[in-house]
């Protein structure tokens, strides 16, 4: 008996781990943006430049901690335009993961940046199917949601900037199903930003 389970130990671990290499743990997309109080993630004329309210030396508001966890980025073509423009393109490009963004325009890619003509829902399951880390989309809002349309968005984390635009981008648009959500935490910062996280409740939705 004894013989027995010093030999069944190694076995066990031995096919518990051929189990967990061989199985397919489906990949998660999330969200992690900023919007105005009033759900709007840009000004008129897709201007961000609200967002520098809530800059601050040393402050990323858990970015860092947050991609650690992705290994691949969806973004819209006007969100990554700014961005490149503003920050440089290795904000996204950092040699570590692929980036996709989603366009109408054929252009060739540069390192590990995609420019992609197709459907982002297709696009999504199909990075959904394959190994990897998680997924993050960081808009822009048709790009979103699409998504949401599809039911692709896992986890939400949103950062509430204190502002109040009255016009621009929103958010969230009409027209999608209901969907629930379940709270995870959220943080408050001196800047005056709230983020709020959530994830998709895996029950049935209402009808």
């Amino acid at each position: 008996m004894v013989h027995q389970m010093r030999i069944s130990g190694p076995v066990t671990a031995w096919y518990s781990f051929e189990w967990l290499k061989n199985k397919t743990i489906m990949r998660k997309l999330s969200l992690f943006i900023a919007t105005s109080l009033d759900g709007y993630i840009a000004k008129p004329n897709d201007d961000l430049s609200f967002l520098k309210l809530v800059e601050k030396d040393g402050e990323d508001y858990g970015y860092t901690k947050f991609t650690a966890s992705i290994d691949t980025i969806i973004i819209g073509r006007k969100t990554y335009n700014y961005v490149v423009k503003e920050i440089g393109a290795s904000h996204y490009d950092n040699g570590d993961r692929d980036v996709y963004v989603i366009t109408r325009t054929e252009r060739p890619g540069s390192g590990r940046v995609k420019f992609y003509t197709g459907n982002p829902a297709e696009l999504v399951k199909k990075l959904k199917s394959e190994n990897g880390k998680n997924i993050y989309c960081d808009g822009g809002a048709e790009v979103i949601n699409e998504l949401l349309q599809n039911d692709l968005v896992d986890e939400f984390t949103i950062s509430v900037v204190p502002i109040l635009l009255g016009s621009g981008t929103r958010l969230f648009k009409d027209g999608r199903p209901e969907q629930l959500l379940e709270f995870v935490e959220s943080r408050s910062f001196d800047t005056g930003l709230v983020q709020l996280r959530y994830r998709q409740k895996k029950t049935q939705r209402p009808k």
